[in-house]
């Protein structure tokens, strides 16, 4: 089973857990308890491949977002094959906290790193502070940045989603399939690992996608 790490990054109570808890085992506690320290979590997802189901383990690391536990981030984004980077539409300091943790994830993951911006709590539209053009703004900062994806963990909203996008984006960094045999392999090698054939061109290894758990 290929395996991919992905590190949770934000200030906190921007709704890390929630979101992890949302997407790993569709729940939403309205008292979710503060991370201290760093939690793990860990879910198995299919995508369905051109000639057969490919299977991947996400290992999902959620960071506390109090200063006092941002010097333990650093060391943990080693070996990262993503990185999600949250903040609050309800708070615009979380929104002027992203380029902190950006930068610590720049300085210190693979520079092939797939990092996605989350925008939180959607849902409560009566307490919105960030405008969808700040929001923009900060997208355009980054050349990385080609959206922002809004997600509701109470509602179950994107979440889903943006996972399913960051580990096509993983996907299509590390992965072939090889045309012969249909086995996957990775993308830096010439010929298939399985049956030596020569690869001729890039092919996406998978069709579309399905959960091993219920779909939100």
């Amino acid at each position: 089973m290929l395996k991919y790490k992905i590190v949770i990054a934000g200030a906190k109570d921007v709704g890390k857990s929630s979101l992890i808890a949302r997407f790993c085992d569709n729940i939403f506690k309205e008292d979710m308890k503060a991370t201290i320290g760093v939690d793990f979590k860990r879910k198995v997802i299919i995508l369905k491949g051109a000639h057969k189901d490919i299977s991947l383990e996400l290992n999902i690391w959620d960071f506390a977002g109090e200063e006092k536990y941002r010097t333990l981030f650093p060391s943990y984004t080693h070996g990262a094959s993503a990185a999600f980077i949250l903040f609050d539409t309800t708070n615009k300091d979380t929104l002027n906290d992203l380029d902190n943790w950006i930068e610590i994830i720049d300085e210190n993951a693979f520079p092939n790193i797939v990092k996605q911006i989350i925008a939180t709590k959607i849902d409560l539209k009566d307490e919105i502070q960030v405008s969808v053009k700040e929001a923009e703004d900060l997208c355009k900062k980054y050349d990385w940045c080609e959206s922002i994806t809004s997600t509701s963990s109470k509602t179950g909203e994107n979440v889903e989603e943006a996972f399913i996008e960051v580990v096509k984006k993983i996907i299509k960094i590390n992965l072939n399939i090889c045309e012969s045999c249909g086995e996957v392999f990775n993308k830096k090698l010439r010929n298939c690992q399985y049956c030596g054939a020569k690869v001729k061109e890039e092919i996406s290894p998978f069709k579309y996608y399905k959960s091993s758990s219920s779909r939100l």
